[in-house]
Formats: structure tokens, C-alpha cells, sequence
């Protein structure tokens, strides 16, 4: 079978949607870095059609700073990729050609630096994960210890850390009087923007206190709020985007219809026209962002590890436990709702009955380990803010409880088969040597898991009222 390429596109189905414009004339405007699939299953589709409403000035360079896959997959195919939205109606695919170049950083971080302090680009957006950004999670600060921040340190001119690399690219732009671009979080982070402000404001004078002081005053930050389902791909999304255009896509996307964005419109040099092609352009991202992050997120956690231990392996499937599907619906009405704060105009019922339905969604196979992976890095945002606000309204915990309990015991324990669950995590070697040494009292374990502080702090674990129900809820359903 032929590859995806430029060659091949003219002989694709006419039912497949392909770039329209003249990629030759295409500009690169934004570099992105973490160029894995959510991005290009998001930000790409958006920045793709701005592209075919004729603004060539936004093109996209993908830089991954750590393994060159994608470039190996997308550079024979002339970085064409396919997008398949799958509903239990339809599949609808589209070519995307949004991303005109790729980079990998370890092989070329000079490189990376010098094309994200051309003049032509004005965004540097991220999706690297929590864990990308080198914060401590509970304090939201750069942690100044991490591994990669220390060899920044050290070595300026070759840096592994997405915040190394803008600060470098900051800096560069600052020697040659060229206006700072806006750096764009695209993380599920809370205050995402705020948050990478300060870290590259941190990190910028930790090399150069003027430099620190320039990014304070020059630099924009605007948060973000992302949402839709990105499975990993698998051979049989492979096989199915191959049959659907009669080429071989080496990387596909197989994802969702529903996409949304949310973006806090400061842009000082310039953006894409995104609230044409449907984004949302808003000054205040926050009530957004939580009702995603605790709703959408926080049932997503809790699924993997109530799902996973119920011997579930996809979110549809867990779902399709009625038990389970019903105990994630009151948890999204009773535990999560209360604690938000409703945009102005939002209807949470009718985003309540979608999330449910969207979970329903046989036709994604989004695992939940998946979901599961950097659970020390997402539980602060996705649990722990309700988790504190039912406390400060003086509502019990509910099934945060038994989320929590369940994470502590996906964390050290095993599959039907007897296997210890498939989880990666930074902290995963930490998490189970201390239960190891815990033994098997609930009351050990549960301290074990809940005195990690760079997960919990130290607040929470010494308050009765969040640690009793999480004792309790251990000893039900989990032991």
C-alpha cells in the first residue's frame, strides 16, 4: 500500500476531507512543543482551518523533546497526518496539513531555539503533560531540583526542559530586538498560563535576574482551557484509516467529534482568527477550566481506578457497568457540581449529560490506564481542589473518598491476573516501596499513599475529615 503524501492526495476518496491551500505558500507562525496526539488531534485541526479560510501565516512547527517518532512517522508523509471523529453514527476523516515542519529537540536544540526566535513566529505553545512544566504540583512553583532544570542550568546552550527552551528562545529574541512571542499552555493545568508564567519568569532569572525582570514585563501568558478525547493509537486505528483512504497512515488520530477551546484572549503580537473557527476567545478561562478539570478530568481519574480494579480495560466499558455508571453520574451532580463556579451562560446539566455521553462512546478505545498514567501529577488539580472546597463548605467528602482509596489501591495493586498494574508514573518506584514497607493494615497503607506530599501536602492528611472517609472507603470496597 502507498504512503500519505502530497503524491497520494490527489487519489484519496472524495469523501476525504484534505488541505485545500497552497501549503508552498504557508508560513510558520507558532511553534509548538510536545507535538504527540492530543495537539495534533486539537490545536492542529484548529490552526488547519484557519489555514483554509486563507490566513497562510499561521503554519505550525512540531519540535518533540524526546522521542523523534512522530517526525520518523510524519516526515515521509510530508507531515500529512489523518484525523478520524468517530461517533457510534458515523467516522469522519480528514488530512490535516497544518504542520509544515518537525523537529526533535535532543538532536537538535540550537536548532529548536534559533526557529522559535524567528521573527515570523509569534505563538510557542505547549502540551507536554503536567509533569513537562518541572513544578512541584501542590505549589504550582518550578521545582528547582528536578533533574532536567538542573542540567539547564548547567548547560544553557543545550537544554531538555520545554521551560529551558523558551527561556533560551526568549532570550535570543530579547539580543536581537525582536518582540517576545506569547507563550500558550494548552495543559490541563488550572491557571495554566499563570502558572508557566511563573515558572519561566522563575527559571529566566535563576540565568539572568534582567532577563527574569523582561519576561515579567514583556512576555504574555494566556491560559487555556482544552477538552477532547485522544486514545493512543492502535494497529487496528492504523488498519481502519488505511481502508478509509486506500494509503497507509503510519500515525493517525482516531479521536472524538466534540472539541472544544478555550483561550484568555491576550495576544500582543498577533493570533490566528480561532473564534472563527470556533474557539473561545474570553477574558477570565478559570470557571471554565474547573468545570473541565473536575468533571470531565476528575471522572475520568476516577474511572480508571475504579474501572481498572472492577476489571474494566476502556472508559466505554467501565461505563457500561451500571453500578459504575451510575456512581460517576452522582458523582458529577453531587460531589463536583456543588463546588463550581458556573460561567456565565453555561447550562452544567447539559455538560453533565454529554461528558456521560461522550464516555459511552464505543467506538473510542481509550484505555484506562491511559488515563491512569501521571496520576501524582493530575490528582492535585483533578481531586484535591474539590476535595478542599467541600471541606470549606462543610460538605463531606463523598466519593472523592473512593476515588482517592482507589487510586491507593491501583497504585501497589494487581490486575485480575495477578499482575501489578501497568502504571507510569513519576513516582510510581516511591509509591510502591512505601507500601512495601507499609505491610497490609488499611490504616498504614492508606498513610503510606497520603503522606507523599508532593502529591497530598501535608494539610489534607491531617485533617480527620479527609483522611477518616478515605480510611473508610479503603476498608469497603477495597480490601
Amino acid at each position: 500500500m502507498n504512503r500519505l503524501s502530497f503524491d497520494t492526495l490527489a487519489h484519496l476518496p472524495p469523501s476525504i476531507r484534505r488541505p485545500s491551500y497552497d501549503r508552498s505558500n504557508v508560513k510558520i507562525g507558532m511553534v509548538h512543543l510536545g507535538i504527540g496526539a492530543f495537539h495534533r488531534a486539537h490545536q492542529a485541526v484548529y490552526a488547519e482551518d484557519c489555514l483554509e479560510r486563507g490566513d497562510l501565516r499561521w503554519g505550525i512547527l512540531g519540535a518533540s523533546l524526546r522521542s523523534p517518532d512522530t517526525r520518523d512517522a510524519l516526515a515521509p508523509q510530508d507531515g500529512l497526518f489523518t484525523v478520524a471523529a468517530r461517533s457510534s453514527e458515523q467516522d469522519a476523516f480528514r488530512v490535516i496539513g497544518s504542520v509544515v515542519n518537525l523537529l526533535v529537540a535532543p538532536e537538535n536544540p540550537q536548532g529548536l531555539i534559533e526557529a522559535m526566535a524567528h521573527p515570523d513566529v509569534k505563538i510557542v505553545s505547549l502540551t507536554v503533560t503536567e509533569k513537562g512544566y518541572c513544578i512541584d504540583p501542590l505549589t504550582g512553583r518550578l521545582n528547582e531540583s528536578h533533574p532536567d532544570i538542573v542540567h539547564d542550568l548547567a548547560h544553557s546552550d543545550h537544554p531538555r526542559s520545554a521551560p529551558a527552551f523558551i527561556v533560551a528562545a526568549l532570550k535570543r529574541r530579547r539580543e536581537r530586538g525582536i518582540a517576545p512571542f506569547a507563550a500558550l499552555s494548552c495543559d490541563n493545568l488550572p491557571a495554566n498560563g499563570e502558572k508557566l508564567r511563573a515558572i519561566i519568569m522563575r527559571l529566566a532569572a535563576l540565568f539572568d535576574p534582567a532577563l527574569g525582570k523582561y519576561v515579567e514585563q514583556h512576555v504574555a501568558f494566556p491560559s487555556t482551557m482544552v477538552d477532547r478525547i485522544v486514545p493512543q493509537t492502535t494497529d487496528a486505528d492504523r488498519a481502519l484509516v488505511g481502508q478509509a483512504l486506500g494509503v497507509e497512515d503510519a500515525w493517525p488520530i482516531v479521536t472524538e467529534p466534540f472539541t472544544q477551546w478555550v483561550i484568555e484572549d491576550h495576544f500582543p503580537e498577533g493570533r490566528p482568527d480561532w473564534g472563527a473557527v470556533g474557539a473561545e476567545l474570553v477574558k477570565d478561562v478559570a470557571p471554565y477550566e474547573a468545570m473541565k478539570l473536575r468533571l470531565l478530568n476528575g471522572a475520568h481519574s476516577m474511572l480508571a481506578y475504579l474501572g481498572s480494579i472492577a476489571g474494566h480495560i476502556t472508559v466505554a466499558e467501565a461505563m457500561a457497568d451500571t453500578t459504575l455508571g451510575s456512581f460517576i453520574e452522582d458523582f458529577m451532580v453531587e460531589d463536583v457540581t456543588p463546588t463550581l463556579s458556573v460561567p456565565e451562560g453555561a447550562n452544567v446539566p447539559a455538560y453533565r449529560q454529554a461528558l456521560l455521553e461522550r464516555f459511552r462512546n464505543t467506538s473510542l478505545k481509550h484505555r484506562l490506564v491511559q488515563i491512569a498514567s501521571d496520576s501524582s501529577q493530575k490528582i492535585p488539580q483533578r481531586f484535591l481542589g474539590t476535595a478542599k472546597d467541600r471541606l470549606a463548605m462543610d460538605l463531606p467528602l463523598g466519593r472523592l473518598a473512593d476515588g482517592i482509596a482507589a487510586f491507593i489501591h491501583f497504585a501497589g495493586g494487581r490486575d485480575k491476573d495477578g499482575q501489578l498494574f501497568d502504571w507510569k508514573d513519576p513516582l510510581t518506584d516511591e509509591i510502591r516501596q512505601r507500601l512495601a514497607v507499609a505491610g497490609p493494615q488499611t490504616e498504614s497503607v492508606v498513610d503510606a499513599v497520603l503522606s507523599v506530599e508532593s502529591v497530598f501536602g501535608t494539610e489534607l492528611p491531617n485533617n480527620p475529615r479527609f483522611r477518616s472517609p478515605i480510611l473508610e472507603a479503603y476498608r469497603r470496597h477495597i480490601r
